[in-house]
């Protein structure tokens, strides 16, 4: 089991951005939903590591939060409310989002089986400084891209030509970026044990 735990960065000098991020994930594939559990803090649960690595990645993407994901098991069964949540997971999220303040990307992994959550925080960074990386027009281009308009479509739409549109791909990482989600998806699974760690 996932469980994220999310913290506004600079909050005392930023408005409060967690209303609009509990709105943004309510229909996403989760547990138990996103819960304020202090101050500027929410925290959701999750079983499913894709879905744990999309959030995160579009959250780290911001300069507003600071991402720790915690594997293991938690108590069961689980409470309505997420912030009344217990167990592992739990702690090993708190210890994620307090390390994520000082990573380069903003984003932490913890769970049992420290060697693992390594790699996925590793694979997860990696991707994460990728998509920080991108210039506005690599950023437009991906954007096209993941609405499902091909190469030409949305060539036209940026009104370049398709060679154009394959060079600004390229430079903005789009083909590395699936490998890599696909690759820090796989290696949360591993360290999750694939479910074994819940009880």
């Amino acid at each position: 089991m996932f469980v994220l735990t999310v913290d506004q960065r600079r909050s005392r000098r930023d408005i409060d951005r967690v209303p609009d991020l509990l709105e943004h994930y309510r229909a996403h594939q989760l547990v138990r939903p996103f819960d304020r559990t202090a101050g500027d803090e929410v925290q959701a649960v999750c079983e499913d590591a894709a879905t744990v690595v999309s959030i995160a990645l579009e959250l780290v993407a911001t300069p507003h939060w600071s991402v720790g994901i915690g594997i293991g098991s938690v108590e069961l069964p689980l409470p309505e409310t997420t912030r009344a949540g217990r167990g592992p997971a739990f702690e090993a999220a708190r210890d994620a989002v307090t390390r994520a303040k000082n990573t380069p990307a903003a984003l932490a992994v913890s769970g049992p089986e420290s060697a693992a959550a390594e790699d996925a925080e590793t694979a997860s960074t990696l991707v994460a400084l990728l998509i920080n990386r991108r210039s506005d027009q690599g950023r437009e281009a991906v954007a096209l891209m993941e609405r499902g308009l091909t190469q030409t479509e949305a060539a036209e739409q940026l009104k370049i030509s398709k060679q154009a549109m394959s060079q600004r791909l390229s430079v903005a990482g789009w083909h590395i970026e699936s490998a890599g989600r696909t690759l820090a998806t796989r290696l949360l699974e591993t360290a999750d044990g694939t479910g074994s760690h819940r009880s």
